[in-house]
């Protein structure tokens, strides 16, 4: 077992990373809350939900289904689960567990940020990129047509359980996914991480246990680490965003519909290595690892038909824009990246051409 605690300014509690620990969910569940409730998927309930619920025994209240999907993850969605937890009657007492991937820890713990002003919520992800990434750190939302994440709000979680047996049933291509969000942590803050990838490239896919848990704990160190610095993204935690500014583009450009949130972001993060190099931040042997690294854990669905153009319109819309200028997270090295903004307009274009080629 190993946890990690994140001391956010808000609040602190633990990421536990243990093989099993569904079992034990119900000893995270504080004393002191009401009826259970858990916002889940069809299909993660069918996997997983038994040993869940027997965990949960008789404090479990119900369980919402949400059809998951970048598609769904709107508002009318939220409002639709907040209809039935009341219908349910749930209360200010009442706990959520968000149970499954990315996408429901996100809505799971938006609803919880808002539901009565706001409940408790245990985040239990099941797929490997909610487990180094969208579990932790109290960020939750929903997307607009215009742009990702952009309704939202920061409400962390009483704890986050990762399991790493479930990871068993993920789909290859999800677990792909996963990866490229642990490239992300390698890139931005740990060389040791980043070589596990390069040189176990075999055992990693091969899920060989040791390997999986040292990728899912030290990119939940990192997270933890980066959280408890700058719980509300004012400068340090943007650097978690290295590959997001055009990969949530490439999101919204494709409707949510045709990328899976990792594969965006590996898009991304070779566009940003394009736009680092390019800029003079980043020398060519490092862009190179970076960029093979990344390819080496691929595929991602094709990208013919999307243009550039397209995507650097949209970055007017991002988060990560502020007072009109495009912020960007660039490596510098392996290990260590930049916050950039102010960058012509025509290499930004260029690095974007060379990652969709």
């Amino acid at each position: 077992m190993a946890v990690f605690r994140v001391a956010a300014s808000s609040s602190a509690y633990d990421a536990v990373v243990e093989r099993g620990i569904l079992q034990r969910a119900a000893e995270f569940l504080p004393a002191k809350a009401g009826a259970v409730f858990v916002v889940t998927t069809e299909d993660v309930w069918r996997l997983h939900g038994s040993t869940l619920q027997s965990a949960l025994g008789r404090r479990l209240r119900q369980v919402l289904f949400f059809a998951g999907g970048e598609e769904h993850k709107r508002l009318s969605e939220v409002e639709r689960l907040a209809e039935e937890l009341v219908q349910a009657g749930a209360d200010r007492s009442s706990l959520l567990v968000a149970f499954g991937g990315g996408i429901v820890n996100d809505v799971g713990g938006f609803l919880a940020a808002i539901f009565m002003r706001g409940i408790p919520v245990l985040q239990i992800p099941t797929t490997l990129l909610a487990q180094v990434d969208a579990a932790v750190g109290g960020k939750t939302g929903v997307n607009l047509v215009c742009g990702k994440n952009l309704v939202g709000s920061f409400h962390q979680p009483v704890a986050v359980l990762i399991d790493p047996d479930v990871l068993r049933t993920l789909p290859e291509r999800e677990y792909r996914a996963g990866l490229f969000e642990i490239i992300k942590c390698g890139v931005i803050r740990s060389p040791r991480l980043f070589d596990l990838l390069v040189t176990r490239r075999a055992d990693v896919f091969a899920q060989t246990p040791a390997v999986v848990e040292e990728m899912i704990g030290e990119s939940v160190r990192i997270k933890a680490e980066v959280v408890a610095a700058d719980e509300r993204e004012g400068d340090l935690r943007r650097i978690l965003n290295f590959g997001h500014t055009l990969g949530h583009a490439l999101e919204a450009e494709t409707g949510y519909s045709r990328f899976l949130h990792g594969e965006a972001v590996a898009f991304g993060m070779k566009a940003a290595t394009h736009l680092a190099r390019l800029a003079g931040v980043l020398g060519p042997e490092d862009g190179e690892r970076i960029l093979s690294c990344v390819s080496a854990y691929g595929p991602i669905p094709s990208l013919e038909g999307i243009q550039a153009s397209a995507l650097v319109a949209r970055l007017g819309a991002d988060k990560k824009t502020v007072q009109g200028k495009v912020h960007f997270v660039l490596p510098e090295r392996i290990g260590a990246v930049k916050i950039v903004s102010g960058l012509e307009e025509a290499k930004i274009l260029e690095a974007t051409e060379a990652a969709l080629r």
